[in-house]
């Protein structure tokens, strides 16, 4: 669905953290798209967005009247960033508003859930994307390119940790974040970064689960593996990446800002951008040119369905198969939201 209007209309919907401090200050630096709009079930809450970001009164929602937005030309886009259990609901009640949806990861808890989501969107004719910002960050795409382009001969192992610590509130409660302690909510990160480096996706998994660390084992076509630990009670933030000719490495890999790399002949330079601002610019430029968005709904679902492989393999204590997703190249204009302006050549690496 192609639209002519040089900017996009961004409702955000589910007023946490996120939202509040990164995709609504990141919203103001945007080319592309702009803040339409909130969704939210606290009367307060609205009234300080509305006074902070001059939101006109009929941009405001709460969850009984969301519905209306099919009404409002201003908003384009509808970003849910509600629990993990709740996106479904929202995204559906979104497409058919006939508004283009941006999910915050992981797409859902269960597959039958991002089923119902994208198809949805397909029978609405508008975009579902997953809001996978590090698919743009410079520093996590050079990684992809390193990988994808065998720059270091092909990798041998990969090693992949995110944690962090002090979590409260529904990430904690399985109803609300679905099952496997950390695993949708930083875990999906390393899964991502893995998949995204070898640019294939596992074919089994394994796991276990200490307290709020839970460590997986993934096997890739071809005999190559990755290591991965997540956790809610250590801070961890690393990818590194073991090949036959070299190696290349991020710490922090994840992050929102401050993400460093190097390399086994030298440090990555890149800009530090706004992470959630590019990834919001690029998918509304995607959808004005009438463009596959970069990261799309199948791509969610696929995730969710190698996360919930891991959690049955913690459950069971037992080696889980998969079925092999196969991706169009991260490099490639449909495939992925790379730009070649950002990476860095082997003469741009110091040495």
């Amino acid at each position: 669905m192609k639209n002519d209007n040089k900017k996009m209309g961004i409702a955000l919907i589910g007023l946490g953290k996120y939202a509040t401090e990164q995709l609504a200050p990141a919203l103001q630096e945007t080319a592309n798209c702009y803040l339409a709009g909130i969704v939210t079930g606290d009367s307060n809450k609205a009234a300080q967005w509305k006074r902070r970001y001059n939101l006109d009164e009929q941009c405001v929602y709460n969850y009984e009247n969301y519905d209306n937005i099919k009404d409002n030309p201003a908003i384009d886009i509808v970003y849910v960033v509600t629990p993990n259990a709740l996106h479904a609901e929202f995204v559906i009640r979104a497409a058919k508003a006939g508004k283009h949806v941006i999910c915050e990861k992981p797409l859902a808890t269960t597959t039958k859930d991002c089923d119902r989501m994208i198809e949805a969107c397909e029978n609405a004719g508008v975009t579902l994307s997953v809001g996978y910002r590090l698919h743009f960050e410079p520093y996590n795409q050079q990684m992809m390119r390193l990988g994808q382009t065998h720059k270091f001969g092909f990798i041998e192992h990969l090693i992949a940790k995110d944690g962090i610590e002090g979590v409260t509130g529904w990430r904690l409660d399985p109803q609300l974040a679905g099952e496997g302690g950390p695993l949708m909510d930083v875990g999906i990160y390393c899964l991502q970064a893995a998949n995204y480096v070898y640019n294939m996706s596992p074919i089994a998994v394994t796991g276990q689960q200490d307290g709020q660390s839970v460590h997986f084992h993934l096997e890739y076509p071809g005999g190559f593996t990755a290591e991965c630990e997540c956790s809610y009670s250590k801070k961890m933030n690393y990818l590194h990446a073991n090949a036959s000719n070299g190696w290349f490495e991020l710490e922090p890999a994840f992050g929102y800002a401050g993400i460093k790399g190097k390399t086994s002949v030298g440090s990555l330079h890149f800009e530090q951008v706004n992470q959630q601002a590019i990834e919001m610019d690029s998918i509304a430029k995607a959808i004005l040119s009438g463009k596959s968005t970069p990261v799309p709904g199948d791509m969610g679902r696929d995730d969710v369905q190698m996360l919930l492989a891991i959690n049955r393999a913690l459950d069971t204590g037992q080696r889980v198969l998969l079925d092999p997703v196969i991706r169009a190249s991260a490099t490639t204009e449909t495939g992925g939201a790379i730009n070649g302006a950002w990476f860095a050549s082997q003469d741009e690496m110091q040495h």
